[in-house]
């Protein structure tokens, strides 16, 4: 089946235009991989974006503007995740993740709660969290709301909450206006990929444990 839940288009025009830091590049290009609507929406945003490009009066540059734009984008280069040209294998992680996983030697899943792991994934952005979750089938998380944006990605199962069904390749964007608590579907542990620029605000217990937890 095919992803259901996509990104808005203010983040994926951002993303077309090369803005966002790497940890939301990590999962929008993630959720690019297993979703062809975004992709074509992607083109169309880049499309348009050149278009804009072409149609701006050249102005003089100096003799090294040269060098410097192609030393930028060589820099921007390492600490982006590549873009995919086309799907790749069906494989439960897909690329980019998969290879931020290789790099960081594998998954060591580390307990939150007797129904809940993560695994922190190493980037070089220092502004965003980039992280997998795995909670056990039937599992609910706390009830949580946002001190900023949150993108999560299914990669296994299925979870649902406020804001609907979300199944593999499905992406949900969370910001501060949103309080919500995922809840993993019966039959499958739900794996996803998480990214945030803020910890969450929780109720009751979970709030007092979260300096342990992390998140």
């Amino acid at each position: 089946m095919l992803p259901t839940q996509h990104l808005s288009d203010a983040l994926l025009i951002d993303y077309a235009a090369g803005t966002v830091s790497e940890g939301w590049s990590l999962a929008i290009a993630t959720h690019l991989a297993l979703c062809p609507a975004c992709r074509n929406r992607v083109l169309a945003a880049e499309a348009i974006g050149g278009a804009m490009i072409e149609a701006i009066e050249p102005e003089p540059v100096s003799e090294d503007a040269l060098a410097a734009t192609l030393a930028r984008i060589e820099a921007d280069g390492e600490s982006e995740p590549r873009r995919p040209a086309v799907p790749p294998a069906d494989t439960l992680f897909p690329e980019p993740l998969r290879s931020y996983l290789a790099n960081a030697g594998g998954i060591v899943w580390r307990r939150l709660s007797p129904s809940a792991q993560t695994f922190i994934i190493p980037t070089g952005d220092r502004s965003t969290t980039a992280r997998l979750l795995k909670i056990a089938a039937g599992a609910a998380m706390p009830v949580h709301s946002h001190r900023g944006l949150e993108l999560t990605l299914v990669l296994q199962g299925a979870f649902h909450d406020e804001g609907g069904t979300f199944a593999r390749g499905d992406i949900e964007e969370a910001n501060e206006e949103v309080e919500h608590q995922p809840i993993a579907m019966p039959g499958e542990d739900c794996i996803c990929l998480a990214v945030t620029d803020a910890k969450l605000r929780f109720r009751g217990l979970p709030r007092l444990l979260q300096p342990f937890l992390g998140i």
